[in-house]
């Protein structure tokens, strides 16, 4: 009897100390600490981070089209109601979003969408910075065609050229004066010149419009490095890689348009997130002539300096700065998040053993050219070109090349890279390289469809 007393009272004791303690300090799920939403128009991300492990279940509903995600193990906060103020007016596939306590330990998100989507939910455990991450990814039901946006672009832009020549013309017309011929239908860009099978597209350009096909494009595929999730390396001062390889990428695309029948295809032309893989999916769709992946790495110590060019190596790094470098850059994946589970093992062996002799022979000459110039503008790291496993530049057919601009972890050259003159002199260095190569190897002729 007094044996069954004691253990009553010693229930009775612990079940005061659970109530003592309270559901802050019982285990009672994770806790929201931080929400973020990525716009762009290949698709929309929205992360929810955490301090532990969430499981979510979802579904799709129309009229109106929205996305029902109920998370559990969650009670409604300030930091989950956050999400609501984050999604922008711009946004391509978010047109609102509202959350709620649906059951006790269940959060609502309703996402209202502007347009039928084909989501994808995922989870991303601790890496780097990042804790625990839910991730909902908003794509369009129908991937746009990168190479017809393209030749759109450059129709526009010759129509937009045309109809200032048309008013051009009417108006020094008015004033009784001979209207001016085609030669003078835009200033001269002070630019080197194109080679000829660069520049002079017109008569293939009629032959493909008789045969219903369009001209000839000399494609570029630029890829500013890291981006959305993934900031890349950040600077003394707090500089962020994805940010100043974007700008210079933007710059470099407005010199390539600007040359006739040259156009330039950005793998991500905002602040998202791309993995490796559609790196060099997206470069390959648009059948493009050259990759140049552009970064602004860190190193382990502030000293190290000076700008370096990269091509893939069919035996290994060339150096141990290279081989850690590349494996660095291959890490993006993780920290920029991608979904392992829809990844299938047959395709990343094959993205693995696509390289071919010719195109790494191709990437050197590439690389040299655009190494040559960039030494014009400022220090050299290393003063011949290097070569390593970068995942990203393994397009068998397209010469491919990454091109370090400096070391953001070193102050001065972090100082370089925030200045326009020098991002302007980086992106000229970049120009001449890629038209000399283009003039030494002019691209093989062919008719693209589309």
């Amino acid at each position: 009897m007094s044996a069954t007393l004691s253990r009553r009272a010693l229930l009775a004791r612990s079940g005061s100390l659970v109530l003592l303690l309270g559901a802050a300090d019982i285990a009672s799920g994770a806790t929201i600490v931080a929400v973020r939403v990525w716009p762009a128009d290949d698709y929309t991300r929205v992360t929810i981070e955490s301090d532990g492990a969430l499981t979510e279940k979802h579904f799709l509903a129309d009229n109106p089209y929205r996305l029902v995600i109920d998370i559990e193990g969650l009670e409604l906060s300030a930091a989950l109601r956050e999400l609501v103020g984050r999604v922008r007016s711009d946004d391509p596939f978010i047109a609102g979003v509202r959350v709620g306590q649906n059951q006790p330990r269940v959060v609502r998100l309703v996402l209202d969408l502007k347009q039928a989507t084909t989501p994808k939910l995922f989870t991303l455990e601790p890496v780097a910075a990042y804790q625990h991450r839910m991730v909902f990814d908003l794509h369009p039901t129908e991937e746009r065609d990168p190479l017809l946006a393209l030749i759109r672009e450059k129709d526009q832009s010759d129509r937009a050229a045309q109809a200032v020549q048309d008013a051009l013309g009417d108006f020094i017309g008015q004033l009784g004066r001979p209207r001016p011929g085609p030669a003078a239908s835009a200033p001269a860009l002070p630019t080197t010149p194109l080679p000829p099978v660069v520049a002079d597209r017109s008569k293939e350009a009629d032959k493909a419009a008789d045969k219903g096909k369009v001209d000839r494009l000399v494609v570029v595929a630029l890829d500013p490095g890291h981006g959305g999730e993934d900031p890349g390396a950040v600077g003394p001062s707090g500089l962020r890689e994805k940010d100043v390889v974007l700008q210079i990428a933007l710059q470099l695309r407005d010199r390539i348009n600007a040359r006739p029948g040259m156009r330039a295809m950005l793998t991500r032309d905002a602040d998202f997130f791309v993995p490796l893989q559609d790196r060099v999916r997206k470069s390959r769709r648009v059948q493009a002539d050259l990759f140049v992946s552009i970064h602004a790495d860190a190193f382990m110590t502030p000293q190290a300096r000076g700008a370096s060019v990269f091509a893939l190596s069919e035996r290994g790094a060339s150096s141990s700065a290279a081989r850690w470098l590349a494996t660095k850059e291959n890490a993006a994946d993780l920290v920029g998040g991608v979904d392992l589970k829809s990844r299938h093992a047959d395709v990343m062996r094959t993205l693995l053993d696509m390289s071919t002799a010719a195109q790494i022979k191709d990437s050197l000459k590439l690389a040299g050219e655009v190494l040559g110039q960039i030494g014009k503008v400022g220090r050299l790291h290393k003063a011949q070109v290097e070569q390593a496993g970068f995942a990203v530049l393994k397009a068998p057919d397209i010469p491919s090349i990454l091109v370090e601009t400096a070391f953001i972890s070193n102050p001065d050259e972090e100082r370089k890279l925030r200045d326009p003159d020098y991002q302007s002199r980086l992106v000229d260095a970049l120009m001449a390289g890629i038209v000399r190569y283009f003039a030494r190897n002019p691209p093989l002729a062919r008719s693209r469809t589309l």
